[in-house]
């Protein structure tokens, strides 16, 4: 089996693992660190031996058998401990098979909720969950939170420890739990599915396999809770967005604008799905931010050509969702829109409202955004120098590689 189908088959096995790890055995961290180990044993032996009859369950039963070492290795430092932990084990039978029974929850959505416990902070809580059931590493997920690194990696460590000193059962949440983690969850699969809409690192745009994730994560919260309007409004996010996924690279893998877009290629299902999914949650209320960003995106979806798109009714979505989310990036994307109404002139002044914001100012995005409204404003010095931060600050190959080609453009035009 070729290398690269391994790893699409490993990513979403992963969170599953180590929920099933965590579930029967406990010490969240020491089984992250068996499933890690399970899982680059399956990259190194399953090219050369092929695919075992079930994956999953070989997964689980060569992380139990690492954890069952983690445990004795702990128990030479913390004997007491450590050997109650192993005859735990012996009990339980550490190779033990997955073998899930019919209507059991998925196991990958009861981690997403015990990342989120509210003994945790909100940052610690994504930070975990990105890490535990989306694998990014510390890298991305500074890029997702617009923090440093340093911070992330002490959150994700001080998260984990926590967990393990609570002793939070491996279970979902009961009713009156539930909406205090729920927030915290979508946030958390939001940042996922953007990581893999525009990857922040690497040398490709578009993660299909993390995006899809999210997605599969949100039809399963969807279905848990098909009468939460956020939920749907999330789904429908998710839907209405990776529609256009396949029409975002070129064939070489260089990034398309959404203007020069082939719209024939956006998967009409999907939007047909996402938009379905939006129009029923909307009359139900309250409308959340969430819901706020799908019906920005299905008028995105909805236009046939870049000329035809409604700026006046994206805008007006903007200036609401600015009300009820005072996020820098949402503000960034209402000046595009207020540019594409009254002119770039227009946009570059609700940029200079943000322009001192620590959390946008030394982002890709709002370096990006700018030179293009001053290019449009016919600042060409100005605009270069803007893509030239862009680019600086750009870390996936694919947008440094569009930004270089946007100031080779200009250069060449001087």
């Amino acid at each position: 089996m070729p290398a690269a189908e391994v790893g699409d088959l490993l990513r979403p096995l992963a969170p599953q693992v180590l929920g099933a790890v965590v579930r029967r055995y406990g010490h969240f961290d020491l089984a992250e660190d068996a499933t890690q180990e399970a899982l680059v044993a399956a990259a190194v032996q399953w090219p050369q031996d092929g695919l075992p009859e079930n994956p999953k369950a070989w997964l689980i039963a060569v992380a139990s058998r690492r954890l069952t070492d983690l445990l004795r290795s702990e128990q030479a430092r913390r004997r007491r401990e450590g050997a109650a932990a192993e005859r735990a084990l012996t009990e339980r039978g550490a190779a033990q098979v997955d073998e899930r029974r019919p209507g059991e929850v998925d196991d990958t959505l009861v981690l997403l909720f015990m990342c989120c416990h509210p003994s945790l902070s909100t940052a610690s809580q994504v930070a975990l969950t990105l890490r535990a059931v989306g694998g990014l590493s510390a890298t991305e997920i500074a890029r997702a939170l617009l923090g440093s690194e340093q911070t992330v990696t002490r959150r994700i460590t001080r998260a984990k420890q926590s967990i393990k000193d609570s002793g939070i059962p491996f279970a979902l949440p009961g009713p009156d739990d539930l909406a205090g983690r729920l927030q915290a969850v979508l946030r958390v699969l939001y940042l996922i599915f953007n990581e893999g809409y525009a990857a922040t690192t690497g040398t490709v745009l578009v993660r299909v396999d993390l995006a899809e994730e999210a997605i599969r994560l949100t039809r399963v919260l969807h279905a848990a809770l098909p009468d939460d309007t956020e939920v749907s409004g999330l789904l429908a996010l998710m839907l209405l967005v990776h529609a256009r996924h396949r029409a975002r690279t070129a064939p070489d893998g260089s990034l398309i604008p959404m203007a020069e877009q082939d719209r024939s290629r956006w998967d009409r299902s999907l939007i047909a799905e996402g938009t379905a999914v939006l129009t029923a949650a909307l009359p139900r209320g309250p409308t959340g931010p969430y819901q706020l960003q799908a019906a920005i995106a299905a008028v995105h979806d909805e236009a046939a050509s870049a000329e035809a798109t409604d700026w006046p009714q994206i805008a007006a979505l903007y200036g609401v969702l600015r009300r009820l989310d005072d996020n820098p990036v949402v503000a960034l994307n209402h000046a595009v829109a207020v540019s594409m109404i009254a002119g770039p002139r227009a946009g570059l002044e609700r940029i200079r409202q943000i322009e001192a914001d620590p959390r946008i100012n030394a982002d890709r995005r709002f370096h990006a955004v700018r030179a293009h409204m001053l290019e449009m404003a016919g600042e060409r010095a100005a605009a270069l120098d803007a893509y030239r931060a862009a680019a600086r600050a750009a870390t996936n190959l694919q947008q440094q590689r569009y930004l270089n080609e946007q100031i080779s453009r200009l250069a060449d035009c001087s």
